[in-house]
């Protein structure tokens, strides 16, 4: 019995080893061939660096976003405004998708901040609005004044 168990044995390896057999002696005898060139995926993209204006421009956003909300609230005559300003910063400033997702988010965050807060318009919301316009006013002149615009 030991026989076969050793005959079994070998059969095993030589059939695990029959297919390198082939390319074992292709490798050892005759012309080697050259190895294939292998398709490298084109380089990742450099990590985006932030703008040192980001910061403000990323609070902007969420102002814009805010007062798109409180403006058609309120039903001012500049509540159709505040999207097309929105629109406009992304295409001017969004220059990769993940920037564009990054400006877009932040509008979003601050029009659903206040859309879970106020159902109807009231003083408060006037007055929330009027603050936005004010500080808006301010960044807006503070990054056009630093970097240009």
């Amino acid at each position: 019995m030991r026989v076969r168990s050793a005959f079994a044995a070998g059969l095993c390896l030589l059939v695990a080893a029959g297919p390198l057999a082939p390319a074992v002696a292709q490798q050892r005898g005759g012309a080697r061939t050259a190895p294939k060139p292998t398709e490298k995926e084109p380089p990742a993209p450099p990590p985006e660096q932030p703008a040192p204006y980001d910061r403000d421009l990323m609070r902007l956003s969420e102002i814009i976003g805010s007062l798109a909300f409180l403006r058609g609230l309120c039903a001012t005559a500049d509540a159709g405004q505040w999207p097309a300003r929105m629109k406009a910063l992304i295409e001017a400033e969004g220059i990769t998708p993940a920037r564009r997702d990054r400006l877009a988010g932040a509008y979003n965050r601050g029009y659903r901040g206040y859309a879970l807060t106020y159902r109807v318009c009231t003083p408060s919301a006037h007055e929330a609005a009027g603050r936005f316009v004010t500080e808006g006013e301010r960044l807006s002149h503070a990054l056009a004044g630093r970097f240009g615009g």
